[in-house]
């Protein structure tokens, strides 16, 4: 039997933690000394309101309810630690620019999709995690944030190793941009009590899907231990210049 220390545990029959075990699925790739936060469309659309999902879909049908609130807050925390060692923090923001044409997920939802739009108040970043002066604001209008954006040359210029993915989705934009990144050999983490999605199955299977296949999977205390061994070993040195 493998420990239980994931979300997805649980839903794993006998046979598929035989096949994880002797397949050799969900070895560690580690994380690299220039790490940069990467907060994932922490916009209202997506987020919600603080309750139950259900009970707020009627307002918010795209937003994570309660379990994107309780990421939110340990957002919040994984931002303060990034802040306190001068590491650079990005956001993400999805929207789409004066028409839906383009937005391939309206086709799928049926949806009042104008409030998706870039200037529809709901699109903005939640309060509880308004950029901070200094932080980068990423726009995209597809799932990956390297798809008709500066990302790459962002992370060049920065010289990030390194990216630590939270927010939301999980199986949406948050799949799309670990595959992305991994595929141009960055490192990644994907924290999984920092991230949310609307389906509790899609969650856990896009988690077990990163963990065996692309990424690492941690939670946050253990970001909070790489960023003291980092602080320790003095790595991020002139990072923030």
């Amino acid at each position: 039997m493998l420990i239980k220390q994931f979300p997805w545990e649980d839903s794993l029959t006998a046979e598929d933690q035989t096949v994880i075990k002797k397949g050799g699925y969900g070895k560690e790739r580690g994380l690299g000394k220039k790490p940069l936060l990467v907060i994932v469309d922490p916009q209202y659309n997506y987020v919600g309101e603080d309750k139950p999902i259900v009970e707020q879909l009627d307002q918010w049908p795209s937003g994570g309810g309660r379990e994107a609130w309780n990421a939110i807050r340990i957002i919040q925390k994984l931002k303060v630690a990034f802040k306190e060692n001068e590491l650079p923090v990005l956001y993400t923001k999805n929207v789409q620019k004066k028409t839906l044409k383009f937005d391939s997920f309206a086709v799928k939802a049926d949806r009042d999709n104008t409030k998706y739009l870039a200037d529809a108040p709901e699109t903005e970043i939640v309060k509880e995690l308004t950029p901070d002066p200094e932080d980068l604001v990423l726009e995209k209008s597809y799932a990956s944030a390297f798809y008709g954006t500066p990302l790459l040359s962002y992370l060049i210029k920065m010289q990030v190793d390194s990216l630590i993915l939270v927010g939301g989705s999980s199986s949406g934009c948050i799949r799309a941009l670990a595959v992305d990144a991994v595929t141009r050999n960055f490192n990644v983490a994907v924290v999984m009590d920092a991230t949310y999605d609307r389906i509790q199955l899609s969650h856990k299977a896009t988690l077990l899907d990163l963990w065996m296949k692309y990424c690492d999977v941690v939670n946050s205390d253990q970001i909070n231990n790489y960023l003291n061994e980092l602080k320790k070993e003095d790595y991020y040195v002139g990072l923030a210049d």
